[in-house]
């Protein structure tokens, strides 16, 4: 299990990368086509904002990864170890939530745009492009409710101090 793990890992870095780097070589051929040869290539604007659209969802699954996004927590300044185990019991459960509403919901959009069969551009279906969401979400969903149940059973792994 661990190794599968370890290659989902890999398989997401890999991909953030993979999309970030050709985000940059494609931005850096439009500059130099436009400034030098006055001319450009029309699905390079298209590409890029669906890649920032990835680049969002990998960076958010990475994050979930290990627990590490961004918080609000003014609470944990406040509250004692036990109630910041059943605060964190809470945000994991309505993250879980959220996060599989979206999934859900998203999963029919992209169906029906197959159904649909709409192009995004250079003859890529746009189904294709749009698909990061619900499979996104539906990583971040399961890796918080793995947290959930970890919470549950008092085994989940130590959060941080809160800083003060």
């Amino acid at each position: 299990m661990r190794k599968v793990i370890r290659w989902m890992h890999w398989f997401e870095d890999g991909l953030i990368v993979a999309v970030l780097l050709f985000m940059v070589l494609m931005a850096v051929l439009q500059i130099i086509l436009r400034n030098f040869f006055g001319t450009s290539l029309v699905w390079i604007e298209p590409f890029l904002q669906n890649a920032v659209l990835w680049i969002g969802l990998l960076g958010a699954m990475i994050a979930s990864r290990r627990d590490e996004h961004i918080r609000i927590d003014i609470a944990s300044h406040y509250l004692s170890p036990k109630l910041r185990r059943w605060l964190a019991v809470f945000v994991d459960a309505f993250t879980t939530g959220i996060c599989g509403l979206v999934a859900w919901h998203s999963a029919f959009f992209v169906y029906g745009e197959i159904e649909y069969g709409s192009m995004g551009f250079a003859g890529i279906p746009s189904w294709i492009l749009q698909a990061i969401i619900p499979i996104g979400f539906s990583l971040i969903a399961g890796r918080y409710a793995i947290l959930l149940v970890l919470d549950l059973i008092d085994r989940r792994p130590p959060m941080q101090e809160p800083h003060g």
